[in-house]
């Protein structure tokens, strides 16, 4: 796995606290964020107050928790604003549902459009009831892929969307047996079969 900017990190935080939800059946706490983020390569640097700091060598990561929902802000080492993104977790009462969004966190400064589908988890059932299209980043040669599960892969190809980028939201990816590219915002999706 691999953590260049903060997409790379934001889609498999996203999948680790769907994957939380589902299986505890409850909203995680700001804990097991902390133990999440540092089981994704991150290291916490600070604490206090509610809030917690990580930073790996290419993103920092804000953990901001409240009674009501818990946010994440992620951003580019460098400073850059332009493609940070916020993380919300939170219990929706209109649709009682947990609710998992990653967000441009400027929408004015944001460079590229973000595909992501939230991650909606119905609060009695426990059914997922979207296709959020979640994995990990991995570089293979010059290509970086979003390497998702076979599961993820038949879910995603049941919604009807398979020719749009889950990345950036753009039509026209195309398809060479488990493995698509998108023009448009350069990355790859490599379906991985177990």
């Amino acid at each position: 796995m691999i953590i260049y900017e903060p997409i790379m990190l934001a889609m498999p935080l996203a999948e680790k606290i769907k994957d939380q939800i589902l299986q505890e059946k409850k909203m995680p706490e700001g804990e097991d964020f902390r133990r999440i983020l540092t089981s994704l390569g991150l290291e916490e640097v600070c604490l206090g107050r509610g809030l917690a700091l990580f930073r790996s060598k290419y993103v920092f990561a804000l953990l901001i928790p409240s009674a009501k929902y818990i946010t994440v802000d992620i951003f580019s080492s460098s400073g850059d604003l332009s493609d940070a993104l916020e993380l919300m977790v939170y219990h929706d009462k209109t649709l009682d549902a947990y609710i998992v969004d990653i967000m441009p966190a400027n929408e004015l400064e944001f460079e590229g459009n973000i595909g992501l589908e939230p991650v909606i988890i119905d609060a009695e059932t426990f059914e997922l009831k979207s296709t959020p299209i979640l994995g990990h980043f991995e570089k293979e040669k010059e290509n970086i892929f979003l390497v998702i599960s076979e599961k993820t892969y038949e879910g995603w190809k049941e919604s009807g969307k398979l020719g749009v980028c889950p990345i950036c939201g753009a039509d026209g990816l195309v398809w060479q047996g488990g493995i698509a590219h998108c023009s448009s915002c350069g990355f790859g999706v490599k379906v991985v079969k177990k």
